[in-house]
């Protein structure tokens, strides 16, 4: 083999392996996404719970207040 056609064999073989290597590095890229849009999702999940909850309070404090009023007009 002469020095052309061991230069286009180095070549290829380097070009191969780059291209693995990046179908390898974009598999884990894509674990990695759809880890972190799964934990977006749960947030969302959290977030609407946690806004429920806030508005459970503000109601109960609003009721306590209330009970609190009528308590003091019956001394």
């Amino acid at each position: 083999m002469d020095t052309l056609g061991k230069t286009a064999a180095a070549l290829g073989v380097a070009l191969a392996v780059q291209t693995v290597g990046g179908l390898i590095w974009a598999g884990g890229a894509a674990a990695r996404i759809a880890t972190l849009e799964a934990r977006v999702g749960e947030q969302a999940l959290v977030a609407e719970r946690l806004a429920r909850l806030e508005e459970q309070g503000v109601a109960t404090r609003a009721a306590v207040e209330r009970i609190e009023r009528k308590l003091e007009g019956v001394k």
